[in-house]
């Protein structure tokens, strides 16, 4: 599929997806959405591990108000339509995804970058809920990942307020993995990312699975799934190749999937 509004690269088991309207903030049109469903369900069949970026100045800055022609958005049906399937194949992805967030994050942009595995911002990014500036809610799963991340207060501060959310400030309030500095950031996030896709991807599926559904899980059920997925983990030639790699003294090289 040739992509307009996006950029996918696929090199060493590492998909790289550029959000690619710099002019525009990379704010999401309705192409833009389908282009990013495409490009994830093709980068978790062919990668090991896959980021999300923004080309220019923003990560993302939220739904492209201008996309709808001048008219009325059917926003329910936009949600339902072209978000939900956009941010299943994120959160359904089964390799490690990092959203590498270069600049603003805002509106649906933050939930995008949220929607992630893991977070890395550089200094000059911020987040922003910004919909009540509009007369709306968090949407693009904000009020699902928001509490969990940062718990009920901020979210509720965040979304309520509208205030922007520095990079140092999400680190601090556990909505991301960590602010780096913006002279260092792309040659960091670069390393997080080739360590995820050269890891055991059949245990970072897993880890996934058990993280994500431990909040609907008794201790009972979830001791359960850890004793399922670790036996299932310690089969895998991985688990022999990192066994031998501790014995060796040495860095294993795990084959993936």
């Amino acid at each position: 599929m040739q992509y307009q509004t996006i950029t996918l690269e696929i090199d060493g088991g590492l998909a790289v997806l550029t959000l690619n309207r710099p002019d525009k903030m990379n704010a999401l049109s309705a192409q833009m959405r389908a282009e990013i469903t495409h490009a994830m369900t093709d980068a978790a069949k062919r990668a090991r591990a896959v980021v999300l970026t923004g080309a220019g100045a923003a990560f993302c800055t939220g739904q492209d108000l201008g996309d709808a022609g001048g008219g009325v958005p059917d926003l329910e049906r936009i949600l339902r339509d072209e978000y939900t399937p956009m941010l299943q194949a994120i959160c359904n992805c089964p390799v490690p995804t990092l959203a590498a967030v270069n600049g603003p994050a805002a509106g649906a942009g933050a939930s995008l970058a949220l929607a992630t595995d893991v977070v890395i911002a550089a200094e000059r990014a911020y987040f922003l809920q910004a919909f009540t500036r509009i007369g709306l809610i968090p949407d693009a799963g904000g009020t699902w990942f928001l509490p969990r991340q940062v718990g009920l207060a901020k979210a509720m501060g965040a979304a309520l307020f509208a205030d922007r959310i520095s990079a140092r400030q999400a680190e601090r309030w556990g909505m991301i993995w960590e602010a780096v500095e913006d002279a260092e950031f792309d040659a960091h996030w670069r390393r997080r990312a080739a360590y995820l896709a050269e890891g055991p991807t059949q245990a970072f599926a897993a880890v996934k699975t058990a993280l994500r559904g431990s909040f609907d899980a008794g201790l009972e059920e979830q001791l359960a799934t850890e004793a399922q997925l670790q036996g299932a983990c310690g089969r895998t030639r991985d688990f022999q190749e990192g066994v031998v790699a501790f014995v060796e003294k040495r860095a294993a090289k795990f084959e993936g999937r």
